[in-house]
């Protein structure tokens, strides 16, 4: 049987600058910093600054806000940008057959905020005297139920957890579920919120984020030389993936074609990325199999990029390696985004593959803030510094690596 052919015709998002894929697309072409001074209290913590989703978000516009006080933040999220991505979509459910339509919203780290205040109020009041709602507020698959619930979709749900390749996983895990004929659609994405005492001291006591004193905008800086760690941020964003001929029938916006997904593990360390990239380069090489596509075809890569020494040299050196540096493939430009948004987590993956389907839409490819001086140890590749650059992107990449060594790529072709 011959995999169906799935497109990408809805798509939307929470993130440090607000709701709304506008919103994340005009700040990063504009080389727009969505990092702050976070709003805990900075004489606790070593790190001073996050990607924060805006506290005046309008939350009822979406939520009861009686249900709303019933869910993690990461939950809240992960229905606004489901929200909004089917609102682009153009989808009537009450025309759908809602047993073929299914959603995989994934978290990373699950209801981080529940599970610190529950514990507290356990060890002040009794272990009887949490909140009734604490666990399916924690749990890391209630994002795609509450998603399912919401839109009544009887399709398959599920969660995948992959630390900062959740997202991509959850994208490229709803392509495949398509592909095989177990859905006409799904909704596909991440969401998290860990930017809360025990989400910055945890990953500060991991030794991977940055203690800068820079200015906000200017902390995280992949591949440059001075960068010190990446910069903990929050969101949720969902794309609406379908099959093809599903929705050219009802005469649905295509944005773009998603064509392959590479997957591996690198088999190495808990935290630390294979210095050599032998598991990026896999999934990397998996993805242009699938898609039938040699290095020379892809015209832009959205980096994981997430300003730690360790794994901007991996990664930069493995895509020098598979694609050739500035000098050997004039055509090829990267960036990572990370350098404006901060790593969104188990969100990351799934806002990067909306910022690589506008590239492929929009002809603009956002650029790498606050590289200033490239470490000598990176490869020589098109990096997009400081600058947005306008492009005719037919192919784009985003690559996702997380902790534990898990490697998601997706690639993503013009309709």
């Amino acid at each position: 049987m011959s995999k169906r052919r799935v497109v990408v015709t809805g798509m939307g998002c929470v993130t440090p600058y607000g709701i709304g894929v506008n919103k994340l697309w005009e700040n990063l072409i504009n080389g727009k910093s969505g990092i702050t001074e976070h709003h805990l209290d900075k004489e606790k913590h070593l790190v001073k600054v996050a990607g924060q989703v805006p506290e005046d978000i309008n939350v009822e516009a979406y939520i009861d806000p009686k249900e709303a006080k019933r869910l993690d933040k990461s939950i809240i999220y992960a229905l606004i940008a489901a929200e909004e991505a089917y609102k682009d979509s153009g989808l009537d459910l009450s025309k759908e057959d809602l047993t073929r339509i299914g959603t995989i919203v994934s978290t990373a780290a699950g209801g981080l905020v529940v599970v610190t205040t529950g514990y507290e109020d356990m060890m002040k009041r009794g272990f009887h005297k949490c909140s009734p709602f604490t666990v399916p507020m924690m749990i890391a698959n209630m994002a795609s139920g509450k998603v399912s619930i919401k839109f009544g979709l009887r399709g398959p749900s599920k969660a995948v957890l992959s630390a900062c390749a959740t997202g991509a996983h959850s994208v490229g895990d709803c392509y495949r579920t398509i592909q095989y004929g177990d859905a006409d659609i799904m909704f596909a994405g991440g969401a998290e919120s860990s930017v809360c005492d025990f989400g910055l001291g945890a990953f500060t006591s991991a030794r991977t984020l940055s203690k800068s004193t820079r200015p906000p905008h200017e902390v995280s800086r992949p591949y440059d030389k001075d960068r010190d760690g990446f910069v903990l941020s929050e969101g949720g964003a969902v794309l609406i993936l379908e099959e093809r001929e599903h929705a050219l029938k009802r005469g649905a916006r295509i944005y773009a074609e998603l064509t392959g997904y590479g997957q591996s593990s690198d088999a190495y360390d808990m935290v630390a990325p294979d210095p050599e990239g032998k598991g990026a380069e896999l999934a990397i090489r998996n993805c242009l199999k699938e898609a039938n596509k040699q290095p020379k075809d892809v015209d832009y890569i959205n980096m994981h990029g997430t300003s730690t020494h360790l794994g901007d040299l991996a990664e930069s050196n493995t895509v020098a390696r598979i694609f050739g540096d500035r000098k050997e493939n004039t055509n090829l430009c990267v960036s990572s985004t990370k350098s404006m948004t901060g790593h969104m987590l188990g969100a990351a993956g799934s806002t990067e593959a909306i910022v690589a389907v506008k590239t492929i839409v929009e002809g603009i490819v956002p650029p790498t803030i606050n590289l200033v001086n490239l470490d000598p140890e990176a490869a020589d590749l098109d990096y997009v510094a400081n600058k947005a650059e306008q492009k005719d992107v037919k192919v784009a990449l985003s690559n996702s690596f997380g902790f534990g060594g898990h490697n998601a790529v997706l690639m993503f072709e013009k309709g």
